[in-house]
């Protein structure tokens, strides 16, 4: 479904509750959501931001912050010799083949990973990391990246902290939270409650563009 169309039912839901017998046929999205704009004045007015965020849910306000950013982020082309441009931006962000490496990695797991699960990605890994360094040795590529899935080891998050270093130097930081690698909990509820400590990178795929291929 289609975030607008989760807003226009978000909208509807709010003011059935509100006057009961108008129905979704009985207004258009345009009027629901001139409506649904005039009741989140009078809450914040009001200083009830709590009961708006309860109204709206998190998983939608997530929604609704990525359509918001859209305007303002830059496509990322991945050029077929692993060059990384910022394309909107006119930009290229400089990294290192190892950083590029775990860039890609992250981008094609838009589930989001676990840093102590990593060592289940690296062969992945270490195919990425062989496309970016071709001129590597082997040896060392293999050494590198058992240091990056090694969960002792705090080679991962340094690697994360040079591209969110990258990033932040191109932009402000509300775009580049979109680019870098950052943290998200997951919450499950199986028997017990246990947490996923997963790191992804947020940016809407639609906004990327991979030329370059795997061989």
């Amino acid at each position: 479904m289609e975030i607008w169309e989760k807003f226009a039912n978000f909208a509807n839901d709010i003011l059935f509750q509100l006057v009961g017998e108008m129905t979704e046929q009985q207004m258009t999205h345009e009027e629901m959501a001139l409506e649904v704009k005039r009741l989140a004045e009078r809450l914040v007015a009001a200083d009830r931001k709590d009961l708006l965020l309860r109204a709206i849910g998190v998983p939608l306000l997530e929604e609704l912050r990525i359509e918001a950013a859209k305007g303002k982020l830059s496509r990322l082309v991945i050029t077929s010799d692993y060059r990384f441009i910022l394309a909107d931006y006119q930009q290229e962000v400089e990294l290192q083949p190892v950083h590029k490496a775990v860039y890609l990695l992250f981008l094609a797991h838009p589930e989001g990973i676990e840093f102590k699960r990593l060592g289940d990605y690296r062969k992945e890994l270490t195919d990425y990391y062989m496309q970016t360094a071709k001129m590597m040795d082997k040896e060392k590529i293999i050494e590198g990246v058992e240091h990056l899935v090694n969960p002792l080891d705090n080679a991962i998050n340094e690697k994360c902290s040079r591209i969110k270093k990258v990033f932040l130097e191109l932009m402000d930081e509300y775009r580049a939270s979109y680019y870098i690698i950052s943290s998200h909990t997951q919450k499950h509820i199986a028997g017990r409650i246990w947490y996923e400590r997963l790191k992804l990178i947020t940016l809407p795929r639609e906004l990327v563009e991979i030329k370059g291929e795997k061989e």
